[in-house]
């Protein structure tokens, strides 16, 4: 019966991982798919799309309202949903100044503070010292022609910020069954970032065949990432959630290159694959 449980323990595990690579290429393909609208509606109406219509399938699909949250849950479940706002309207800001692979490699830095603070081993020194020469070479702080827009990169520094807090409390409302607890956070993210949406888009919102792309982005980069997410919570440590999400910062610069003819120089490809190994580093046992 031991070696049965361990079986099914590790196949878990496995499953849980699968589903995370999963949301992580569906969020890359929405994500290159909302570059394209943003000169359309720009990035608040955009991120109104994402965060709006993933919340109104969310709702659909799980109805969460059938069970009641306590106290506790709904303040975790409003900070969680905040962040998700959040995280969505800066990485689409950073997303529209900068190369997505160089934004998901700044971001990255959240899952990677998480991990690192979780851990006092030695190799973590390492790992650090590999995050900071890649934010070092990413970073605008040269004075080369192909300098980034700084604006870019604080907005990606936001996210990272977003994410970190993104995996502490969807730790905490992970507990709660995987699609009502997405729900409920996606709801709470669309009470302000819809009405900001709307504040600064206006009525190019209401257009037909911009909502048909804002309900597909929502779906490939909220609706479906989130939910695998918060269902690889469930089987997966803090850490161990993080080392899978060390993949991002690769994965995005291929889809920013194959999608959106992003290509970046070899110092920038080398500065990611440094915070890719930093992030695995972390949580190699």
């Amino acid at each position: 019966m031991a070696a049965d449980k361990s079986h099914v323990g590790g196949g878990g595990a496995l499953l849980a991982g699968f589903a995370l690579l999963c949301s992580q290429l569906s969020l890359n393909v929405g994500a290159a798919v909302a570059k394209h609208l943003f000169p359309l509606i720009g990035v608040e109406g955009v991120t109104a799309y994402r965060v709006g219509f993933a919340a109104l399938l969310m709702m659909a699909v799980f109805r969460p309202w059938r069970t009641p949250l306590t106290w506790p849950q709904a303040c975790n479940v409003a900070v969680y949903g905040s962040v998700i706002g959040l995280m969505n309207l800066m990485i689409y800001r950073s997303f529209n100044l900068i190369p997505l692979g160089i934004a998901v490699a700044i971001e990255v830095a959240g899952p990677l503070t998480v991990a690192v603070l979780s851990s006092r081993r030695p190799r973590d020194a390492v790992a650090i010292a590999l995050a900071v020469a890649g934010l070092y070479f990413l970073l605008p702080i040269h004075g080369h022609v192909d300098q980034l827009d700084p604006v870019g990169v604080a907005y990606a520094a936001g996210a990272a910020v977003c994410w970190a807090l993104y995996i502490v409390f969807g730790k905490r409302v992970s507990v709660m069954h995987g699609g009502q607890s997405v729900a409920w956070g996606m709801t709470a993210a669309s009470l302000f970032i819809v009405p900001v949406g709307a504040w600064y888009s206006g009525a190019v919102l209401l257009t037909p065949s911009y909502m048909a792309i804002g309900l597909a982005i929502a779906v490939m980069s909220s609706a479906l990432p989130y939910t695998l997410e918060m269902l690889s919570m469930r089987n997966l440590s803090s850490r161990t959630f993080s080392m899978f999400s060390s993949a991002a910062p690769a994965l995005s610069a291929l889809a920013g290159m194959l999608l959106l003819g992003e290509h970046l120089t070899p110092t920038q490809w080398l500065a990611i694959a440094a915070i890719v190994l930093a992030s695995a580093l972390t949580t190699l046992r």
